[in-house]
């Protein structure tokens, strides 16, 4: 299929993208169960209290099991001293597993939502960035000028270089690559800008 492409001047073009990436079927179900994975795996899990068994201390018995008139103990690291340990307390991080994420769901996913984003025409092509762009203010008014105020940019090495500088300021905005992007990131912005290199590239890892 053929996408329409632009120009920093306003002039138009077309590239011919492959069906697989850019008109897939949209799998919604394929899709939620990606973002689940994604932010599961995305959670950071610190805080953690010591177990009954990891608090140091004597695990002898505090007093005869019997004729002292108090309740039965044992010994003074079970939860319910001061010192114990903690009962069902957050465990860490290596207390919880990964949520495994194929590289075929992956893959599906990400053509679901770009198929998407074309089809509600939130998808833009821009020519290679050729010449460098060092002043955000520039760049800022080329977003302006387009719509593209609350975007996923995704660059190749080559125009990340020439413009890169000039976005890390602006806000509602995320520059990467096409190895640095996710599911996750094309939900959470409206638009999704791509380079002719970096469609180019796109294809040859999704497709």
């Amino acid at each position: 299929m053929k996408v329409e492409t632009l120009k920093l001047d306003g002039k138009k073009g077309s590239i011919e993208v492959t069906d697989k990436v850019f008109s897939a079927k949209i799998n919604k179900k394929l899709v939620s169960a990606v973002l689940y994975k994604t932010n599961a795996n995305y959670k950071k899990r610190h805080a953690k209290t010591k177990q009954q068994n990891e608090v140091s201390g004597p695990t002898s018995k505090i007093y005869a099991q019997k004729g002292t008139g108090n309740a039965r103990h044992a010994s003074k690291k079970a939860p319910i001293f001061v010192g114990g340990g903690v009962a069902h307390g957050p465990k860490g991080e290596l207390a919880y597993k990964k949520r495994k994420l194929n590289k075929s769901e992956k893959k599906q996913s990400i053509a679901s939502l770009i198929s998407e984003k074309v089809k509600n025409k939130n998808l833009l092509i821009f020519s290679d960035f050729d010449s460098e762009i060092k002043k955000t203010k520039e760049m800022f008014l080329i977003f302006k000028k387009f719509e593209i105020t609350h975007s996923l940019i995704i660059l190749d090495k080559n125009s990340k270089e020439k413009i890169e500088k000039s976005i890390r300021n602006i806000p509602n905005i995320k520059v990467t690559d096409i190895n640095h992007f996710s599911a996750y990131d094309l939900v959470r912005f409206k638009k999704v800008i791509f380079t002719e290199s970096s469609v180019k590239e796109l294809e040859k890892r999704y497709s």
